[in-house]
């Protein structure tokens, strides 16, 4: 499996189901899946396994104590924070460019209200939204991802993806 340098953070994801879809997705594309605790589910054989996951063993995974730890620990690659609350348009990134020469964290929240907004004060210039209608709270976070992944795929010519 090689590494594109695309890395997929999830920040205290809470549905089992949306960090199996997810581990899929990186799986299938070589990416990395960092997952931040608290988690709202034990990372067991049995929840993975009910998520549908039978690629748990080709997936690459770093796990992540807390979210101070995660951004302490990765201030050398580019960080790209997804949340409703910016009107800066992820699909106006230079993806490609982003990742030449550090690794590229694509970062989501937690399911039931996103990422903390202090984190997302921090980091303001770093946040990005997928356009959708104005009337509607989000996406399913597994469907973020993966519009982002094969969108970050795709701006940098999908590899050695067949």
């Amino acid at each position: 499996m090689s590494d594109p340098g695309i890395h997929v953070v999830l920040f205290e994801p809470e549905i089992p189901q949306n960090t199996g879809n997810i581990a899929r997705t990186c799986a299938c594309t070589g990416a990395t899946l960092h997952l931040v605790e608290p988690m709202g589910f034990r990372a067991t054989q049995r929840n993975l396994a009910r998520a549908g996951l039978d690629y748990w063993d080709k997936v690459v995974i770093e796990r992540h104590s807390c979210t101070r730890d995660f951004l302490e620990n990765h201030r050398d690659g580019t960080l790209v924070f997804f949340t409703g609350h910016t009107n800066r348009n992820f699909f106006d990134l230079d993806l490609a460019s982003c990742a030449l020469d550090r690794p590229l964290y694509l970062v989501f929240g937690r399911e039931s209200w996103g990422i903390d907004p202090e984190i997302l004060e921090a980091h303001e210039a770093e946040c990005v939204r997928i356009p959708m209608l104005d009337s509607l709270r989000s996406l399913n976070l597994s469907n973020a991802v993966a519009i982002a992944v094969y969108e970050t795929l795709r701006q940098m010519g999908f590899g050695n993806l067949a």
